[in-house]
């Protein structure tokens, strides 16, 4: 949550949708959470279906007021990070950076 215009983020059991940790407000975390694991599972079988032989960096989506980030641990398969920023505030490179960096510090 040291991200500048951090609201919430939490890191997601792609399997099954759980939240295995979570902090901040601004959003329903746990249905953000539950609807993004389909998004995840959606690009990794469009992938397939493709043939690419690549791995998902992170996913961006950009609305109104929000960035939305979703990235897939590098360390545990199966588990994201899921990370919301208040777009007024927040910088997306940094951002997408210092999610990266946390994705790099989490132990499982």
């Amino acid at each position: 949550m040291t991200i500048d215009g951090a609201m919430c983020a939490a890191v997601v059991d792609s399997a099954s949708g759980m939240i295995l940790g979570s902090v901040g407000s601004g959003v329903d975390i746990e249905i953000a959470a539950a609807g993004n694991t389909e998004v995840v599972r959606a690009k990794l079988k469009t992938m397939r279906s493709l043939g690419l032989n690549d791995v998902i960096e992170d996913m961006l989506i950009t609305l109104g007021k929000h960035y939305h980030i979703i990235r897939p641990s590098a360390s545990k398969e199966g588990v994201f990070i899921y990370v919301v920023l208040d777009k007024a505030r927040a910088n997306l490179a940094l951002g997408r950076r210092k999610t990266q960096d946390a994705d790099k510090q989490m132990n499982f």
